[in-house]
């Protein structure tokens, strides 16, 4: 199921909301029930029934779980990009891995051509 929610400006609410739909339409594919999903997580049945509700969220820790009970945690590696993949980067370094992020650098005032300073 594709939602048309733009995830890269969508709240996170309607985030949460269409995920927990995708999850609710996985189950019903696989005709689990609340009640054997709930047993297989270790949550409650109340938690897998606010899934797809907006407004009604669920931990962190209850979205793994039932993705876990769903055989569908190996999916979570690629919600974010693997950040030793920096090819510019060790170049830079000189293959060396980045240990610490930089100083904010403050910016520099424009560039002016000195015009109303003259003194002629």
């Amino acid at each position: 199921m594709q939602h048309k929610a733009d995830f890269s400006i969508a709240s996170s609410e309607v985030i949460a909301t269409a995920l927990g739909e995708t999850l609710d339409q996985i189950q019903l594919s696989r005709n689990i029930s609340q009640e054997e999903l709930a047993a297989e997580a270790g949550v409650s049945r109340s938690t897998i029934a606010r899934l797809g509700v907006p407004g009604k969220g669920i931990s962190l820790d209850s979205f793994i779980r039932i993705l876990q009970a769903l055989k569908l945690a190996d999916r979570l590696q690629t919600l974010l990009p693997d950040p030793s993949v920096r090819p510019l980067e060790r170049v830079r370094f000189s293959g060396s891995e980045r240990q610490r992020a930089s100083h904010k650098r403050k910016r520099a005032q424009p560039w002016t051509w000195g015009d109303e300073h003259d003194d002629s």
